[in-house]
């Protein structure tokens, strides 16, 4: 198995990473949202109350 970050052999005590350092990185890229996941749900609240307030007022 490879290192995620650097490709390098991975080392048992930090699995799936190679060393404490890519580890740290990946845990970076969680923290400041570079592995988010896409989404169709509107991006704010106000995005939000008008799509609700539009089906309302949409007849069945």
């Amino acid at each position: 198995m490879t290192c995620p970050i650097c490709a390098r052999k991975t080392d048992p005590k930090y699995r799936p990473f190679c060393s404490r350092r890519c580890a740290d990185v990946d845990l970076g890229k969680w923290l400041t949202g570079s592995y988010a996941i896409p989404s169709d749900d509107p991006g704010d609240i106000e995005d939000l109350l008008e799509e609700l307030e539009e089906k309302a007022r949409k007849p069945h």
